[in-house]
């Protein structure tokens, strides 16, 4: 699937959105830029790498054969992507669970937005509304967020352990050796491909692209 490149999955999703309340939209995400606090439970969140939403005006969008020059759009739009680690499922329930009503708000505007809870109508809302990637780049498949951090740190340590090699005496250096190894010792994991989450996750997975392959073609 090309939404997956090693351990990370791409999502992007597209809503409409009526457009006399968009505004609304606009405030809160104006309100949430000047107060990160309240994207706390999303900030804390360690599988996922990035999330962003935006929001396209009827007269914004590009068009640069100018199909749409003499069509008029009734809707603006919400374009959601993020890329994330782990299964799909993994990703909306931890979504669900740590910004619910953050969620709402985001997605205040969209037509027939189910409310983030309960989860099985949250769901199937995204699942209508996602738009498979046709093309996804991951500069280091095999390696999950805390890996780049941990590798960062590792650098960090790797670093200041060349500089004070030079400048300080073998016992010196064996207790701040010691000290730097006893911080990064949960840094050493092997990257690779993350493993399939559960059987019946992988089985659900299998059966939504079946049924999603089955109503695409029924239309």
């Amino acid at each position: 699937m090309s939404n997956i490149a090693g351990k990370a999955y791409a999502m992007n999703v597209i809503t409409p959105m009526r457009p006399w309340l968009t505004w609304v939209n606009r405030l809160l995400f104006m309100v949430s830029r000047g107060i990160p606090a309240n994207l706390g439970g999303l900030l804390g969140l360690s599988l996922i790498h990035f999330a962003r939403w935006v929001i396209i005006r009827r007269d914004a969008w590009p068009d640069p054969e100018q199909t749409l020059k003499n069509t008029h759009l009734q809707n603006d739009t919400m374009l959601f992507c993020s890329n994330f680690n782990g299964t799909w499922d993994q990703y909306i329930d931890a979504f669900s669970d740590g910004i619910p009503d953050g969620l709402d708000l985001f997605w205040f505007s969209s037509t027939k937005y189910p409310n983030s809870i309960p989860i099985t109508p949250f769901k199937n809302y995204i699942t209508h509304n996602q738009i498979y990637t046709d093309y996804y780049y991951n500069a280091t498949p095999g390696s999950a967020q805390r890996d780049v951090k941990c590798a960062l740190r590792v650098y960090a340590v790797l670093k200041r352990l060349s500089k004070a090699h030079g400048e300080q005496d073998p016992e010196t250096f064996a207790k701040a050796y010691r000290r730097e190894l006893h911080g990064i010792q949960t840094c050493f994991g092997d990257p690779g491909y993350g493993p399939v989450a559960s059987l019946d996750t992988e089985r659900a997975d299998e059966s939504r692209r079946r049924f999603i392959a089955r109503m695409w073609s029924e239309d």
